[in-house]
């Protein structure tokens, strides 16, 4: 028994050192703080800082003037996937996008707390140190949840809701995750992923977030990639993936009464079409619009249409209001 241990201790030994030695050979170091503000942080980006010890990355463009609309990204993603939309309504709207903690030139959340009800603290904090009294509040992915989340919680701040392939119904179904997303929730493979994460895992994940995969290109693959391994980020992300999830229920959406608009691409292949149908028919006077050849990021892939579809829905909501 005795010769039993000691031969199983030497296989451990040995093990410990085959993983400690591919951990050196394949590490992904963490990305230089003062180079990715630079590549990724030139004006008009601004670091806000919201106290506690946590600084947001933030663009706030348009008239100082003009009705505010407020846009949050989805998981991974950052304020980046939104200058479509800055660059279309930015001459009427005060556009103001930011990386969330765990996100983008943000990093990690002080806290390490990243569940939905700790983003929507966050967009409150924001909304305080910008002295934002009233404005439209679009989201995501994530970003949406965050967003129908937000509004749920302070009504009266919210004049108008766009949720662009939100999260929100409860296990939805005919989900079809990228390798990245899979990795994340498994557990041990997804603590060497913090230290382990090669460029090919973005480059096979990212393209099915569009229905034309061409759009993920090496500039997209790069920005994700690199604002991924931006400090604290991997491991916050490791953190938020095994935060419970805070579903929708046909009850919470019904207390929705501003002006609700939810955009979808047809080939949505992260959450599905049917969600968008399970919102609209849970959240009392919705608009719904779907885009044909469409994929998961409709303000990027279909940036003129989807924000045409915006600008005309707040004017509508605007003159309601």
């Amino acid at each position: 028994m005795r010769r039993l241990f000691k031969i199983l201790g030497i296989v451990v030994l040995v093990l410990v050192g085959v993983i400690g030695a591919l951990l050196i050979a394949f590490r992904t170091p963490d990305t230089d703080p003062a180079a990715m503000r630079a590549k990724y942080g030139a004006a008009p980006s601004r670091f806000v800082d919201l106290g506690g010890g946590l600084t947001v990355h933030l663009r706030d463009t348009g008239p100082r003037d003009g009705p505010v609309l407020v846009l949050i990204h989805g998981s991974n993603a950052s304020l980046h996937t939104w200058e479509p939309w800055a660059a279309r309504l930015g001459n009427r709207y005060r556009v103001i996008r930011f990386d969330l903690p765990g996100h983008g030139l943000t990093g990690a959340n002080p806290t390490h707390h990243y569940a939905t009800a700790d983003f929507v603290d966050v967009v409150e904090r924001v909304r305080a140190k910008l002295g934002l009294a009233r404005f439209a509040l679009a989201g995501n992915s994530m970003g949406g949840g965050v967003a129908w989340h937000y509004a749920l919680a302070h009504p009266e701040r919210v004049a108008a809701l766009v949720l662009v392939d939100s999260v929100g119904q409860p296990e939805p179904g005919s989900q079809s995750p990228p390798l990245a997303f899979r990795i994340a929730r498994m557990p041990i493979i997804r603590n060497l992923a913090t230290v382990v994460t090669p460029r090919s895992l973005i480059a096979d994940g990212l393209p099915q977030a569009y229905a034309n995969p061409k759009l993920a290109d090496d500039t997209a693959i790069d920005l994700y990639w690199e604002l991924l391994r931006y400090p604290g980020n991997r491991e916050a992300t490791i953190e938020r993936f095994a935060t419970p999830s805070d579903p929708a229920t046909p009850a919470l959406l019904k207390r929705l009464t501003m002006p609700v608009l939810i955009l979808w691409g047809a080939q949505d292949h992260l959450i599905p079409v049917s969600s968008a149908q399970w919102l609209h028919a849970n959240i009392p006077g919705s608009k719904l619009i779907v885009y044909p050849d469409t994929g998961h990021i409709p303000m990027e892939e279909r940036a003129d249409q989807s924000a045409a579809d915006v600008r005309a829905f707040l004017q509508s909501a605007n003159q309601a209001n």
